[in-house]
């Protein structure tokens, strides 16, 4: 059985957010040895699809080291570009089934597009301990799933390092969420319009290198401020930096990035 290691949101090897992604099974293996698995490839993701009666639709399900998640957009991407890139699948779009519900993915010159479902946010008061917990005072509090921070620019974006534990228990309780926090400002002067960074220790992850869920958060909140439903954003993980393509359209945000395949390997299991 072979899986890849996949980096998305990439325009280059090594940028963008690593994905294993695991040859379609014809049943879903026990959940823990999901797990296990996950655990031993220790990136952020690892994906695992399911094949059905029709070759452009699949189960996909996204389990971290330590759980399963709801839903991750790098990940699909990375099972998407697995799919066409090196399995040859032949269709304009694929779909996947999810926790999430369905999602679809089509592939255009080299170009990813995911149409994701937003999330609803709401500005919040900030709580209790959050400009302590991540050193900088934000201008506004979102919740949603978790809670995003907007910063006043893109250098306190990237000088941020938050104390995670205290992340991890104030996002948990003002959200009832898993205790995840995106932090986000504006950008000037960039390629990008949007910049910003995604601390995850409720889901096993100290950080994350680029996040489809987060913006499907930030999108609505940054088209309102800047009226334009179509924007780049730019997540700004030391050292890699993930690219991503992001247009609100209703309820839906379709989420536009590329893929490198940057290692295949065999399981012996």
């Amino acid at each position: 059985m072979r899986q890849w290691t996949i980096d998305a949101f990439a325009s280059a090897p090594f940028r963008g957010n690593p994905a294993c992604v695991v040859e379609p099974f014809d049943v879903w293996p026990a959940d823990d040895w999901m797990q296990t698995l996950a655990a031993e490839n220790n990136q952020a993701e690892t994906a695992f699809l399911l094949r059905t009666d029709a070759q452009d639709r699949f189960g996909l399900r996204w389990f971290t080291p330590a759980l399963e998640v709801p839903l991750c957009g790098h990940a699909t991407l990375a099972s998407a570009h697995a799919l066409f890139a090196e399995l040859g699948l032949v269709a304009e779009t694929v779909t996947f089934d999810t926790l999430s519900g369905p999602l679809t993915v089509s592939r255009r010159e080299g170009i990813y597009a995911m149409d994701f479902p937003a999330s609803p946010v709401r500005q919040v008061e900030t709580p209790a301990g959050l400009s302590e917990a991540l050193g900088v005072e934000p201008d506004e509090v979102w919740a949603g799933p978790f809670l995003v921070a907007i910063l006043k620019d893109e250098a306190a974006v990237r000088a941020a390092n938050p104390d995670l534990a205290a992340l991890k228990t104030i996002s948990s309780a003002a959200t009832q969420g898993r205790g995840n926090v995106g932090v986000s400002a504006l950008a000037r002067n960039q390629p990008y319009e949007v910049v910003s960074r995604f601390f995850a220790p409720g889901s096993g992850i100290p950080e994350d290198p680029a996040t489809g869920s987060l913006h499907c958060m930030l999108s609505p909140i940054f088209a309102a401020k800047l009226g334009r439903a179509r924007l780049a954003f730019h997540q700004a993980y030391p050292g890699r930096g993930g690219d991503l393509d992001c247009e609100l359209s209703g309820d839906r945000v379709i989420l536009r990035g590329q893929a490198i395949t940057v290692i295949e390997g065999r399981l012996r299991l």
